[in-house]
């Protein structure tokens, strides 16, 4: 009988690549990829922890699956991802529906996991093994096909921010070598990859020595700047702290990292970054803001925001909003503060809800008007678009500009994979609309 997997991803784009991986390695033992969730042999959710109630999510799909498997055979019930390392055998004990746990750093196990299932036995992987991991799939081809693709160059974090669980799911930071990483990257690009997202949970603080050199990101960058069927170059998640001077000048000497950084800051007022433990000030951030401005007026910034963090006084909000204002952010993320588990900010007393809603609204109002503020002035103008796909049931292609804005647009398959010029007709707040132009040679 063939062997079916469906896999479910939730959380970030970590996850994501992750479970292209897993696929990779699954493969291995003769098990497909199936878009039928109720068509499985093997059924995988791969979890995220960073927000409230994370958990409860993973339970609820279980009880879906429970159903869509009522009157069929039971599928290998697999948890991954950073649920499954915080929650591990306790995900066993409550949900005896549950075959298989298994912890990010634990996936170069799968394929024995998965070959000596036995019904009714259950299995448990979560310890830390980073080295092994990385070194198993080293062996193994990333075989993604699409035109924008992940690769992860580090994991884990040595932050410690007080409201963060990476560091009790990822683990410790870990730098990948950086030939490894070429070679990956030589992979994706064959495979007709145009634009890679290096990934890590600080990825700005990769670090690798190999003999006597120390690489850095910025090394990564360079490198990868001189494949020439490689269009687009980006990173995420960075922090502030690693902002360092060599990656800033990347921003000025390469032609293909794109000119949007994502750089959380979490909060506007210095007061609270020393309470979440964040280990740089927002002078700081202004500096990081101030000198890649400098070097490259077309950067624009997107961030991440706490808001309502315990502690959060009316004075605080306010330095944050200040700081928006300040820097028009053209694309970012806020959140009312939700506890992690076995965090220092976990036992902290929370502020009232309905003022955490209030002040919500207002970051947000502020966050989207300079999102569409963004959007307008792109109207009416052409501008460079790396076609991803086409857009199911409709005659449109979805791609992005440099920004990472959404663009829709009426055109033709074989454009998929190429930076062409679209002419931008209308917007709204999260896409741009277009058509693409008779010339389709990359936009001056």
């Amino acid at each position: 009988m063939e062997k079916k997997v469906f896999i479910k991803t939730f959380g970030c784009q970590m996850n994501e690549y992750d479970s292209n991986r897993i696929y990779d390695s699954i493969q291995k033992i003769g098990f497909k990829k199936t878009d039928k969730n109720d068509d499985a042999n093997c059924y995988i959710l791969n979890t995220c922890h960073i927000r409230d109630k994370a958990k409860e999510k993973v339970y609820h799909e279980i009880g879906r699956v429970k159903k869509l498997y009522s009157k069929k055979n039971k599928p290998i019930m697999v948890i991954a991802g950073c649920v499954a390392q915080a929650e591990n055998q306790e995900m066993l004990k409550r949900e005896p529906y549950i075959d298989i746990v298994i912890g990010p750093q634990s996936y170069h196990k799968i394929n024995q996991m998965l070959e000596g299932f036995v019904k009714k036995q259950k299995k448990e992987e979560t310890e830390f093994d980073t080295l092994n991991k990385f070194e198993y799939f080293d062996k193994i081809k990333n075989k993604s096909n699409k035109v924008s693709s992940f690769l992860t160059i580090q994991e884990g974090c040595d932050k410690f921010c007080n409201f963060c669980v990476v560091p009790f799911t990822r683990g410790p930071e870990y730098s990948r070598p950086f030939k490894k990483i070429i070679i990956e990257a030589e992979e994706l690009i064959k495979n007709g990859v145009k634009e890679i997202t290096l990934l890590g949970q600080n990825v700005n603080a990769y670090t690798h020595q190999e003999n006597s050199k120390i690489y850095k990101i910025s090394h990564l960058i360079r490198e990868l700047d001189k494949f020439s069927e490689l269009e687009r170059i980006r990173y995420t998640t960075s922090h502030p702290r690693d902002m360092t001077d060599d990656l800033i000048e990347c921003y000025s000497e390469s032609k293909k990292l794109m000119p949007l950084v994502h750089l959380p800051i979490q909060s506007g007022s210095n007061r609270i970054l020393k309470l979440m433990n964040r280990k740089h000030t927002v002078e700081d951030y202004l500096d990081v803001y101030e000198k890649l401005k400098k070097i490259n007026s077309k950067i624009e910034f997107s961030s991440d925001f706490i808001i309502s963090y315990p502690g959060e006084e009316e004075e605080d909000f306010n330095d944050t909003v200040n700081l928006i204002k300040k820097i028009k952010f053209i694309n970012s993320y806020s959140f009312i503060f939700s506890p992690r588990p076995g965090t220092k900010a976990a036992q902290l007393d929370l502020i009232d809800p309905e003022i955490s809603k209030h002040r919500l609204m207002k970051i947000q109002k502020n966050l989207f008007s300079y999102q569409l503020e963004k959007n307008r002035s792109f109207n009416n103008k052409s501008i460079e678009v790396l076609v991803e796909n086409s857009i199911n049931g409709q005659e449109k292609l979805f791609g992005r500009n440099i920004y990472l804005n959404s663009v829709i647009f009426d055109g033709k398959k074989e454009n998929i994979g190429k930076v062409i010029k679209v002419k931008i007709e209308d917007f709204n707040q999260n896409n741009l609309f277009g058509r693409v132009l008779s010339n389709n040679m990359k936009a001056a």
